[in-house]
């Protein structure tokens, strides 16, 4: 990776060049051997990060104006903080090859004549020279010491540079899903619509499973294009097919979930069930209650009669210590009763998605992603005033 982007990126090959110590993360440039005064005027040295935008996997783009940076504030040589740096204390997540140093806070100094860093080479020279000009008029030191690391950061979990999160600032906040393997059972309408949301996270290993296979009316309600190809195929593999090429961990299998299906979960830390039938959903229930996985129920209740369609989507998290006292309560349909609201079939593209939004947001608030002051425990989204009611405790139900 270090020679791919040196050779596709001109202004990185400049920094090299010159003598930087240059290294790269997932999605951020790093520049060792920073050298800069402590408030007592010694001698320091720190590094810089700069985010580095993908335009297609091997050419970056200069993004921003700020940078990252490990170590104390600089000052000048009376002493005094070197002014016009803006920022504040902060901190991201990089990988352990480069855990020698810590980002302690984060620099914004936008030049005055542009308004903007033409590339990564303009704007690290810049950044020296404010930080570094003190300590090398006071003690001769050199920013250039040649020591470009060519460590090879490897993803485990995406095969295309994930620099949506460097882009962000949000790195952090997937500490959350560290040890994850979810199970997306049902990969219809908005399971594949949850797919979609969960392969594009950092989640380490994901499980899916559907046994049916992929018609014309599934593409109408899921997300990607169409290849008529893949029209008669089990969805799994038409899924698996479609995000190989963008992720590690993915194992999706032909195959529907029963009672008996217990080797399938090794290892799965939390679920999503999204099937239409209520009797697969009890045995589904009962098999995650039993083996004490916390999951996310969705379901769809759409009707038509004279006129525009109406109805509700649900969204019911169900933790092992209530899951059983909470499938007691009836939220989710249990069994296929002749008057099941399933039993229209409307499902709309739309829908599908927003319920599955609406589903991993809930779950990356259990995981600490999203901010959730309260809990919910049931929502329902009702179509006809856009509105939510969310239930926080079994007492309310």
């Amino acid at each position: 990776m270090f020679q791919k982007l040196v050779s596709r990126n001109p202004d990185l090959a400049r920094l090299v060049e010159r003598g930087y110590a240059v290294a790269f993360d997932q999605g951020h440039l790093i520049v060792r051997d920073i050298p800069y005064l402590d408030s007592a005027g010694n001698l320091e040295s720190g590094a810089i990060v700069s985010k580095l935008v993908a335009v297609d996997g091997e050419v970056m783009q200069q993004h921003d104006h700020q940078i990252y940076f490990a170590g104390s504030h600089p000052h000048d040589l009376k002493g005094q903080p070197i002014p016009n740096l803006g920022g504040g204390a902060t901190s991201i997540a990089l990988a352990t090859e480069h855990s020698d140093f810590v980002v302690q806070r984060s620099f914004s100094n936008k030049p005055k004549s542009t308004g903007k860093f033409v590339d990564h080479f303009a704007k690290i020279e810049s950044y020296v020279t404010i930080i570094s000009g003190p300590a090398i008029e006071k003690y001769g030191v050199t920013p250039y010491t040649y020591r470009a690391d060519k460590t090879e950061v490897t993803d485990s979990i995406f095969k295309l540079q994930d620099t949506l999160t460097s882009r962000a600032g949000i790195a952090e906040l997937n500490v959350g899903f560290a040890n994850e393997k979810i199970a997306i059972i049902g990969l219809g309408g908005t399971g594949a619509f949850l797919l979609d949301y969960a392969v594009k996270a950092r989640i380490p290993e994901i499980v899916g499973f559907d046994g049916d296979d992929f018609h014309v009316h599934n593409a109408y309600r899921s997300p990607g294009k169409l290849d008529k190809e893949e029209l008669g195929r089990n969805k799994a593999d038409v899924y698996q097919a479609r995000y190989e090429p963008f992720r590690h961990g993915l194992t999706l299998k032909a195959t529907y979930i029963t009672s008996e299906s217990v080797d399938e979960f090794k290892g799965v830390t939390f679920a999503f069930v999204c099937v239409d039938k209520g009797s697969a959903r009890n045995e589904i229930f009962d098999l995650l209650i039993g083996l004490g996985i916390p999951f996310i129920d969705v379901g769809m209740g759409l009707k038509r009669k004279d006129g525009p369609i109406s109805g509700m989507m649900r969204t019911t998290y169900f933790q092992p210590v209530t899951a059983s006292e909470l499938k007691a309560k009836g939220l989710a349909e249990t069994a296929d009763g002749a008057d099941n609201l399933y039993r229209d079939n409307i499902q709309i593209g739309e829908l599908n998605a927003l319920n599955a939004c609406l589903a991993m947001i809930r779950y990356k608030q259990i995981r600490k992603f999203y901010r959730s002051d309260e809990g919910s425990l049931n929502s329902l989204f009702e179509i006809t005033d856009l509105s939510i009611i969310n239930v926080r405790s079994i007492d309310e139900l």
